[in-house]
């Protein structure tokens, strides 16, 4: 063991027994008391040691540094979602949780070392100077990011301050022949938590809702009383990516699906006594059926959601099973500003049952849970899905769940690999489809922005041979032609190239309707609601 080994592992050890005293601290003030308080805590060997290193060690010790580095791998001998959140990623992470944050308003993406505006946010800043889609932002203020080969994070930095700040941003518009000028007052701008909801027919809504942040309860709600007034009496709702987020949030909108009194989960800790939440009796929209669609991404707070509506047979769960994260974390500040993100609890579905999958071999082999699924080929046959006979629960009318591993659906949809080929592969890398369609799309605004929904623009461009412009542009950017992998990818290369370019000229509701062609749990989803299939279905024929 070398020197430095000896000198810095002392210290990380002593500076993890100091963090707990202040955690204890924080925890006492909210809860009932976890850790001694510091005035009578007894001495240990290791704060002597840090004691020691600090008072007569031969050279000056920078134990701030040590500390940064160090603290994470500290926490991963506890579990993979605890967390350490240093000082400078604090506002990041608060700007998540709360669902805003203070720019200008805009969605860009990089592409050819040219940062071009996607969207632009609605009565936003930008929108009130005149910025438009299309538009290519070639100066921040004294700054150039134009062909400097220039990074995401640095154009958030430059585009995001504080609110009521000035920034002066250059573009280049097509058809103007010099760099216009915009001084735009920065302000809060929401960071949008459900992507879209509209009609799929006369009576099936659909919602999709990407994260849980502070917001996405008053979006739901918007998005649902949108759907309700279009005469929704059935609702899709689509959690499938969906790494969860806010517990206020899933708990304020699975209130609203179910009767008083019903429970939506309860948590539980060593040092945290168990709590339970019951439905307050809201249950606003008691009369919409409901299908709930998930997949291996699908955690936490989504996993919340669907373990409510499953284990109360309020709808049905459609798709692959969902990642299994059933930890409670308490984000803790520190001293610094910075924060310790610590699990506290389990939480456990109406059932009973903890859906947290095993982390007793390690992080690395916890995340790499999901390449295992897929290379046992779960993705596409639920038999290779095994679970724990002792984690066996019922939900209200006695159907058999299971713990220990994710929400496994009601309906479990395959992953659709008809369309995969190597040629699709090579352009799906290189993003290819993404970087063709912002193009198309630039090129034929002014036709495009003649449409007003999905079904027009997809109309337009069916009359259109977009699927020959783009092979020749692929192999423009290196991808030679494939006449059988193109044979065997056309139907979802072309359906991407419609959806993405629907996406750029109206947004959100221009990309989900056509997509949803190639979207095989959707599709399934769609042809259950019609059917009327509900969980009384399931108990009266056994289907599982």
């Amino acid at each position: 063991m070398n020197k430095k080994t000896l000198i810095i592992i002392p210290l990380l050890i002593a500076l993890s027994v100091a963090a707990g005293i202040v955690i204890g601290n924080l925890l006492r003030q909210n809860s009932q008391p976890i850790f001694s308080p510091i005035g009578h805590a007894k001495p240990n060997k290791l704060s002597t040691i840090l004691k020691l290193v600090e008072s007569g060690y031969v050279d000056s010790v920078n134990t701030s540094d040590i500390i940064e580095k160090t603290i994470p791998e500290i926490l991963e001998n506890l579990d993979p979602h605890t967390a350490y959140i240093p000082a400078q990623n604090m506002q990041e992470v608060q700007e998540e949780m709360r669902g805003n944050f203070s720019g200008i308003g805009v969605q860009f993406s990089i592409q050819e070392d040219t940062v071009r505006v996607i969207e632009v946010i609605s009565g936003g800043p930008s929108s009130k100077v005149g910025i438009l889609p299309g538009d290519r932002i070639i100066t921040v203020d004294d700054s150039l990011i134009a062909g400097v080969d220039v990074q995401n994070a640095t154009v958030l930095n430059l585009l995001r301050g504080e609110k009521n700040t000035k920034v002066n941003v250059g573009v280049v518009r097509k058809g103007y022949n010099e760099e216009l000028e915009f001084e735009i007052t920065r302000d809060d701008i929401p960071l949008i938590s459900v992507d879209v909801s509209y009609m799929i027919n006369e009576e099936t809504g659909f919602i999709k809702v990407n994260r849980f942040a502070e917001s996405t309860y008053n979006e739901f709600m918007q998005g649902m009383l949108k759907l309700k007034q279009s005469g929704a009496e059935k609702l899709i709702v689509d959690l499938r990516q969906n790494p969860g987020g806010s517990l206020s949030s899933v708990l304020q909108i699975v209130d609203e699906f179910l009767e008083k009194g019903e429970p939506i989960l309860y948590t539980e800790g060593l040092n945290q006594p168990r709590k339970t939440y019951n439905a307050s009796g809201r249950n606003t929209w008691k009369d919409i059926k409901v299908y709930v669609l998930i997949d291996e991404f699908s955690a936490s707070a989504s996993e919340i959601f669907a373990g409510a509506i499953q284990d109360n047979d309020r709808g049905l769960v459609i798709g692959r099973r969902s990642f299994g994260k059933g930890l409670v974390q308490e984000q803790i500040p520190l001293m610094d500003g910075s924060a310790i993100r610590l699990t506290v609890a389990r939480f456990y579905t109406p059932s009973g049952r903890s859906i947290q999958k095993s982390y007793e071999k390690g992080n690395d082999e916890y995340f790499h849970d999901l390449y295992s699924r897929f290379s046992h080929m779960e993705q596409l046959s639920a038999d290779s899905i095994q679970f724990n006979d002792s984690l066996k629960y019922q939900t209200k009318s006695g159907r058999t769940v299971y713990g220990g591993g994710g929400i496994m659906p009601d309906i479990f949809v395959p992953a659709d690999t008809s369309g995969n080929s190597a040629y699709f592969d090579k352009i799906h890398r290189k993003g290819l489809i993404y970087t063709f369609a912002y193009t198309y799309a630039d090129n034929n605004r002014e036709t495009l922005s003649q449409f007003e929904n999905a079904e027009a623009i997809d109309a337009y461009l069916n009359n259109k041979n977009v699927l020959n412009e783009f092979v020749n542009y692929a192999q423009e950017k290196g991808i030679q032609r494939d006449a059988k992998g193109l044979k065997q990818s056309q139907d979802i290369i072309k359906t991407q190239l419609k959806a993405y370019i629907a996406r750029n000229i109206i947004g959100e509701e221009g990309f989900y309707p056509i997509i949803r062609q190639i979207d095989n749990t959707m599709q399934k989803a769609i042809e259950i609601s019609k059917e009327n299939l509900l969980v009384e279905n399931l108990v009266k024929d056994s289907i599982r």
